[in-house]
């Protein structure tokens, strides 16, 4: 989607930006993960494949992701952006007829990074942005019966189950975006989701990460 493709989010734990072509490699490993595959109902894709899906999500008009970023690194280090990598974010607008119904993923990818309340951080980011920028007035997820410590987290945030499918092994949950859940969100993550400029702060990073080297004693 056009709308986020120079667009950074920061909260207490996470960066998100957009996904681009350099992050592809690295998801790409991921994704080779029987795990990940089960638990975001994924088959695997080759390179190339990877490479047509991020450019899809870059340009239809149906779909918006950012890459979910570990803050302290990408702020305090030199790495590359894609060595900061820890999942990824997607909100789908599932029905032409009504675009303000959106289904809502996450996936963090590392395991060190989970149990540690950044889901629950980006999930809550996420639903700001999709309010706020998209319109939306409505959120579903769907999520593996097994899956259980995410179906508690969107539980937690006043999601609802609606349906069971046994043949996908999947539960769907749904929350109505009303006045109580706008202001809910507004007064979790609303300062965090103010956009900055990505290739600006891409750029802020860059030259920050060169003084340092700059200043290193030899």
């Amino acid at each position: 989607m056009k709308i986020n493709e120079n667009t950074l989010l920061e909260g207490h734990k996470v960066v998100l930006v957009p996904y681009n072509a350099e992050h592809v490699p690295r998801y790409h490993e991921w994704m080779k993960s029987v795990e990940l595959q089960q638990l975001t109902a994924s088959e695997p894709l080759t390179l190339e494949q990877e490479y047509d899906m991020q450019r899809s999500w870059r340009e239809d008009v149906d779909k918006c992701t950012f890459i979910i970023l570990d803050k302290r690194r990408w702020v305090d280090s030199g790495a590359e952006e894609a060595q900061c990598m820890i999942g990824d974010v997607n909100i789908f607008l599932t029905d032409p007829e009504d675009p303000s119904l959106a289904e809502l993923e996450i996936m963090i990818a590392e395991p060190d990074y989970r149990g540690k309340g950044i889901g629950k951080e980006v999930t809550q980011m996420m639903m700001h942005y999709g309010v706020a920028k998209l319109g939306i007035s409505k959120f579903q997820a769907k999520i593996g019966l097994d899956n259980e410590v995410s179906i508690s987290m969107f539980k937690k945030l006043h999601f609802h189950q609606v349906s069971v499918c046994q043949v996908f092994k999947e539960v769907t949950l749904e929350t109505t975006v009303d006045e109580s859940l706008r202001q809910r969100l507004l007064q979790q993550v609303g300062h965090m989701t103010d956009e900055r400029d990505y290739l600006a702060a891409r750029g802020g990073r860059r030259e920050a990460a060169s003084q340092k080297t700059t200043d290193t004693p030899m």
